[in-house]
């Protein structure tokens, strides 16, 4: 073999010179295709030079040939020259055949690289692109001739980019042959291809290569390994930088959220996923629930919740916001808030964040929070009072319906205080006709400071509405009788804990001055 190689000849003298060459090794580490491209180079030192060199086999032999240095310089004829030989012709290949010898040069990857092949081999099948799509591509400056066997650069022209009327997004046209045919590449040569084509990063201004590489991603298996997704982060960033390049007028809001599911898969730099979030953020009056139901796989939670937080952020802070996508969103909002509030790894504070996110003026009825909130607690019976309580600090009761109200104050998981806060909101909402009731003055008839519920009817209501009214009085008793068993079970608390402090200490103390908090 060192007949052939010129860096086995070198090996060979040094160990020579040693004083004990008996059981000398010669170690190759890292030999271009392990095993089999020793093999196969062993095979063409024993058979005189000679080897049938196909397209499935160039890559490895010329690796192996460049790797132990078999010029012509060591042997006429040599291995390197006979694959230098049948690569010139690359240009003449069929388009497989050249898809071939590039997935060929993936074990072996960066001996390839290094040695120009991989390149020569990009440069082919760009060539083929362009002979057969709508792509234009022109040689870059640093090209020596405009031939093809010569030419080692490409980069788009000003025309490649998408007219008006190209296909939409991720969609392939019959021009776009090539998108399936390149996604059985690795992820290494992929990122050569697009950085030939000067389009890497934020370089990507072609819309073409953005759905390309949108497509190629979704081919690719998201399960992976921290280490194997690193890989597609330079792609996943460029795919990226083109979509928020076109924003809107390509990419709807749903296909947006789509874009951010996809490449979530992926290490996406932190840069450009806020880039992404910031234009989602601006059009989110567009999404639908279903966008907003992102997997939160790296988050305790069934849904990413904290992304929908920030998207919202985005939209309320923005400098010209029209009212009525405000309360379009809002009315988004509550409905989202019922579709993640049976998720037992929701918290309060999560929950409260989502929908005090917006501001008042976002919705003009709460009964979309209540809605929610109600969902909260089926889906989370154990709760303690102050918790419950807690929850409720988000509905604003001015802006709670009538019909609400009475559904609040007759739901057994709404803390009493809420429920009665929530009806005396309601006063100026009664008919004129019909029930009203207030609460009594300080002091009024020896009660305490919070009074009771007082109710009265107006004795020239019509008929008509008489069956409305018994409803009404029979829910707001219902009401005034909860009150009332609040106020007792206060008052024993109360003066149970004054006795037993006047017990420890010894002191007298009027824990209990007859006057109540306003709500216990």
């Amino acid at each position: 073999m060192s007949a052939f190689s010129g860096r086995l000849k070198k090996i060979i003298r040094k160990q020579k010179r040693k004083p004990q060459i008996e059981d000398s090794i010669i170690e190759l580490n890292d030999f271009p295709g392990g095993p089999d491209g020793f093999e196969q180079v062993s095979r063409f030192c024993y058979s005189h030079g000679r080897v049938e060199i196909t397209v499935s086999n160039v890559s490895l032999l010329y690796c192996c040939a460049f790797f132990l240095g078999m010029t012509e310089k060591a042997s006429t004829n040599n291995l390197l020259k006979q694959t230098e030989n049948f690569l010139e012709g690359m240009f003449y290949w069929s388009w497989n055949d050249i898809i071939m010898s590039l997935r060929s040069c993936e074990p072996f990857f960066s001996y390839a690289d290094s040695y120009g092949l991989i390149q020569k081999l990009i440069f082919a099948l760009l060539a083929k692109i362009a002979q057969n799509s709508d792509m234009n591509f022109m040689a870059s400056s640093s090209s020596s001739s405009s031939s093809p066997e010569t030419s080692f650069g490409f980069r788009f022209s000003s025309t490649s980019k998408a007219s008006p009327g190209s296909t939409s997004p991720c969609t392939k046209s019959g021009k776009d042959w090539w998108f399936d045919e390149l996604t059985s590449l690795s992820p290494k040569i992929v990122e050569k291809i697009i950085k030939n084509l000067g389009a890497y990063g934020s370089q990507n201004n072609s819309f073409t290569l953005t759905r390309f590489l949108l497509h190629y991603l979704k081919t690719r298996p998201q399960g992976s390994s921290p280490s194997s997704k690193s890989e597609y982060s330079g792609l996943a960033d460029t795919a990226v930088h083109g979509v928020i390049l076109v924003g809107k007028t390509r990419f709807s809001c749903r296909k947006l959220f789509w874009v951010l599911r996809l490449v979530s898969g992926f290490s996406l730099s932190k840069d450009y996923r806020a880039g992404l979030e910031r234009l989602i953020g601006e059009n989110l009056d567009e999404a639908t629930v279903d966008d907003l139901l992102v997997s939160g796989h790296n988050n305790k939670g069934v849904y990413d919740v904290n992304l929908v937080i920030r998207l919202i952020r985005v939209f309320v802070n923005g400098e010209e916001m029209n009212s009525q996508k405000m309360k379009k969103l809002g009315r988004l909002i509550d409905k989202y808030l019922r579709e993640i509030s049976p998720d037992q790894n929701l918290n309060i504070s999560k929950f409260l964040a989502v929908a005090e996110s917006l501001p008042d003026s976002a919705r003009d009825c709460f009964d979309g929070v209540y809605r929610a909130i109600d969902f909260y607690l089926q889906s989370h019976p154990t709760l303690s009072f102050e918790d419950r309580s807690k929850l409720c600090r988000c509905l604003n009761y001015e802006k709670l319906s009538f019909e609400a109200s009475k559904e609040l104050a007759k739901n057994p998981r709404i803390p009493p205080n809420i429920s009665v806060q929530a009806l005396i909101s309601q006063q100026s909402k009664v008919p004129q006709n019909g029930i009203l009731y207030q609460t009594t003055p300080n002091g009024s008839h020896g009660k305490n400071s919070y009074g009771h519920m007082v109710l009265f009817n107006d004795n020239g209501m019509d008929s008509s509405s008489s069956e409305g009214t018994e409803n009404m009085k029979f829910n707001l008793q219902k009401m005034q009788w909860r009150v009332v068993e609040l106020e007792k079970a206060c008052k024993e608390m109360k003066g149970q804990m004054s006795k037993l402090v006047s017990h420890n200490t010894g002191i007298s103390t009027p824990f209990y001055n007859g006057t109540l908090p306003r709500f216990c």
